[in-house]
C-alpha cells in the first residue's frame, strides 16, 4: 500500500528511518518499487546523469513531467515526489500552474523544490491549494553559484542559525517534509530535532530522519564525478561496459546471432518458395 503524508511524520514519530531514492524512467522505478524503498524522487539531478547537463540549472518542465509520467507507470504503489525545475517556481501563480500539472499529468503524489525562508509564500500558496510540498535547503543546487559553487553550507555560525530558521519556516508554511543537503551532522541533527515533520538527509549525517541518494550514484551507473556523501553499492556501469564490449566481440566474429537466436523456415516451405535449384 502506498505510503501517505501521515505515515512519514508516524514513522519519524516511531524513530524509523525513512529510505528515498531517485528513480527517472519505467525500469529504474519498477525496481525501486520491487526493493521497498519508502518514496522516490524524480529529481532535477536527471539533467546531468540521464540527459548529460553541467547542472540541474537547464532541466526543463517538460523533461521532468516526462520522465515522472514514466516513472508514475513504473511504480504505482509507491509516494512520487517530482523536483521543480529551476525557475518553474519564480512566482506563485507560476508555482500553482507546473505543480498542478506534475500532479494532475505527471501523476506525482508531491512537489518538492528548493529555499528556506525566501519561498514561504510559495510553500504556503501550494499548500492552500492542496498540493503537498517537500522543501529542500543547505546546499541547493539550482542555485548553487550564489551558494559558491557545491560546498558544504552551515559551517558558521550565521549561516547555521539560517538554516535552522529555514527549516521552522518551510515546516511552519506546510511543508510535510525537507530535504537537508550537504551540512554539518550537527547542525542537520538540532534541525531534525527541532521539527515535527522528518528531514531527508543527503551528506547531512546520521541524525536525519531518513537518507536520498540518486540511483546512478549507488548503482556505478554515473561516473562524471562522486560527491563524498555518496556510498557506492554497486558497480554496474563497469559491468554494462564489458557485456557491450562482448557484444561488439561477438558480431566482429560473426559469434552472434547464434542458431538459438534465430528464425529459420522449414525445408518444406523452402521447397515450396526456391523449388529444386
Amino acid at each position: 500500500m502506498k505510503k501517505m503524508i501521515p505515515d512519514f511524520v508516524k514513522m519519524k514519530q516511531a524513530g524509523e528511518k525513512i529510505s528515498m531514492l531517485t528513480a527517472y524512467d519505467y525500469p529504474s522505478a519498477q525496481w525501486v518499487e520491487e526493493a521497498g524503498i519508502d518514496t522516490i524522487l524524480v529529481g532535477d539531478s536527471l539533467g546531468m546523469v540521464v540527459l548529460g547537463y553541467d547542472s540541474t540549472v537547464p532541466v526543463t518542465m517538460e523533461e521532468i513531467l516526462h520522465h515522472t509520467k514514466a516513472v508514475r507507470r513504473g511504480a504505482t504503489k509507491t509516494f512520487v515526489i517530482a523536483d521543480m525545475p529551476f525557475m518553474s517556481y519564480a512566482s506563485v501563480d507560476l508555482a500553482l500552474m507546473n505543480a498542478g500539472r506534475l500532479l494532475k499529468e505527471g501523476g506525482a503524489d508531491a512537489v518538492k523544490l528548493e529555499g528556506g525562508v525566501n519561498v514561504v509564500p510559495i510553500v504556503l500558496a501550494l499548500t492552500r491549494a492542496g498540493i503537498p510540498v517537500v522543501g529542500h535547503i543547505g546546499l541547493t543546487p539550482q542555485t548553487a553559484n550564489q551558494l559558491g559553487g557545491f560546498k558544504v553550507q552551515g559551517r558558521d555560525i550565521d549561516s547555521a542559525k539560517q538554516l535552522v530558521k529555514d527549516g521552522q519556516a518551510l515546516e511552519q508554511a506546510g511543508a510535510f517534509l525537507i530535504v537537508l543537503e550537504a551540512i554539518p551532522r550537527q547542525v542537520a541533527g538540532q534541525i531534525s530535532t527541532d521539527l515535527t515533520i522528518p528531514t531527508i538527509g543527503i551528506g547531512a549525517g546520521l541524525d536525519c530522519d531518513g537518507q536520498v541518494l540518486v540511483f546512478h550514484d549507488i548503482l556505478g551507473l554515473f561516473e562524471r564525478f562522486k560527491p563524498k556523501f555518496v556510498k557506492q553499492y554497486a558497480s554496474l556501469g563497469k559491468e554494462a561496459v564489458l557485456a557491450l564490449q562482448d557484444f561488439h566481440k561477438e558480431v566482429k566474429s560473426s559469434q552472434f546471432p547464434a542458431s538459438e537466436h534465430t528464425f529459420a523456415l522449414s525445408d518444406e516451405v523452402i521447397e515450396k518458395l526456391y523449388g529444386n535449384k
